[in-house]
């Protein structure tokens, strides 16, 4: 047992504000009410369904993770936000088609009263996408002025007691990190000069830090993976997570890829292609926006299988990711996998996988837990990147000097070590003293 990290309680309300009432935005919030009714189970949310091992295997003890760690209740979460298109999120949810009428229905008159602030929104970011509610202004710097101004609004009309914001909005097109980037004074000049290196997501991430607010970044944007972020929410003592929430096909890479990788089993290549039909898959229909996704999927595989330290089974694989817009699809997207390995005396084998998922619904459940962890990281004052949450993410965010660790194994095992520190509790290393008595001494 170590000494337990003093984290200040979950009292009061918690404030959810969600930037995209689309797909998984509407999902989200209309999931958490269905969950607090009663009237829906939370799968796949390790903050609501999931356990955690304390001590050893003798002692018995794996409680609930929600009844381990101080998370806010759900009872507790108000959620508001931010959308280019007017429509209360019951209208929204109507469209977007993930849930069933019957569960739309059902809370109704709560996501009724959930009508959209305007968007800080260009076309030249997402140019597949155009809606009337957008904020006006000269500069990014007003339109971070007003989104401050919706922030504490937001806050004292809700009567929050702390806020998390996170980012469920489209991809935008891809930026490369600049010198506009690289610290605090450089950002907040290239805002007031309405430079193009900043892209309304990052507008977003500011008025959060301004505010002392936790912000995930649900979309492999560059937002608040620059220096000038990441070195401010160090400072301050603000949680920031991200980027591009880890759902259908990526998810399956990164439960296969270590598997393959543990056996010392080669790789050839593998062909990802993908089917959407939701807004998503519109905006990932352009180029600029597709770039952006697609340094996000590329990343994962050669982080995992090590190909400069596995030369002769990962040395030169191929990797193939494409994305297709097929409207009559919907929010059901289609994840197709076809994976050239080869084996023992190099024979080779194929694995192929197809995967008909439903996007929004795996995204919803990571967007609540990264709510309720963010918003636990802030109550035990762990500012700055949280990489401990790079379970959730397709690209996670790490201190610079590091590699991202996507094996999906690796990074729950990191996750549950958080917790377990947090609470002053032994890491789990799988090489306690109950081992000892196997080793002769002699």
């Amino acid at each position: 047992m170590t000494e337990k990290r003093h984290i200040a309680p979950a009292r009061g309300r918690l404030g959810v504000l969600v930037v995209g009432y689309g797909a998984v935005g509407t999902t989200l919030m209309a999931g958490t009410m269905l969950v607090r009714r009663g009237l829906g189970r939370p799968i796949g949310s390790l903050t609501q369904m999931g356990t955690i091992r304390l001590g050893k295997r003798t002692e018995g003890r794996v409680p609930a993770i929600k009844d381990f760690v101080p998370l806010a209740d759900l009872g507790d979460v108000v959620f508001g936000g931010w959308d280019i298109f007017p429509d209360s999120a019951y209208e929204a949810a109507l469209k977007a088609s993930v849930l069933r009428r019957e569960h739309v229905d059902a809370v109704r008159e709560e996501l009724e009263a959930l009508r959209p602030m305007p968007a800080v929104f260009s076309r030249e970011y997402v140019r597949r996408l155009d809606g009337p509610n957008v904020k006006k202004g000269a500069s990014w710097w007003d339109l971070g002025q007003q989104l401050v101004e919706d922030i504490e609004r937001f806050r004292r009309d809700n009567h929050c007691d702390r806020l998390v914001l996170i980012w469920c909005a489209s991809t935008e097109t891809f930026l490369a990190e600049g010198p506009q980037h690289q610290d605090l004074a450089a950002l907040e000049a290239a805002m007031k000069a309405n430079d193009p290196a900043v892209p309304p997501s990052m507008v977003y991430a500011w008025a959060a830090l301004k505010t002392r607010t936790p912000f995930i970044n649900g979309a492999p944007n560059l937002t608040v993976d620059v220096p000038a972020v990441m070195d401010w929410a160090a400072a301050e003592k603000v949680p920031i997570a991200g980027k591009d929430f880890k759902t259908g096909q990526t998810l399956m890479k990164t439960i296969l890829a270590p598997g393959l990788k543990a056996r010392l089993l080669g790789l050839l290549g593998w062909y990802s292609t993908n089917i959407l039909g939701n807004r998503d898959g519109e905006v990932l229909d352009d180029p600029g926006s597709f770039k952006t996704k697609e340094e996000s999927k590329l990343s994962v595989l050669a982080t995992i299988l090590q190909p400069d330290r596995y030369p002769d089974l990962y040395g030169s694989f191929h990797h193939v990711v494409r994305i297709n817009y097929y409207p009559p699809r919907g929010d059901n997207k289609e994840g197709w996998d076809n994976i050239d390995i080869f084996g023992w005396l190099d024979y080779p084998m194929q694995i192929k996988i197809d995967f008909l998922c439903r996007d929004s619904i795996l995204a919803a459940p990571v967007a609540l837990d990264l709510v309720l962890f963010m918003d636990l990281a802030q109550r035990a004052r762990m500012g700055g990147v949280q990489e401990w949450l790079s379970f959730y993410f397709k690209s996670p965010m790490v201190a610079r000097g590091l590699y991202p660790e996507h094996d999906l194994f690796i990074q729950l095992t990191k996750l549950k070590n958080t917790l377990r520190y947090l609470m002053g509790e032994d890491l789990i290393t799988h090489l306690g003293t109950e081992y000892y008595g196997y080793f002769d001494e002699k």
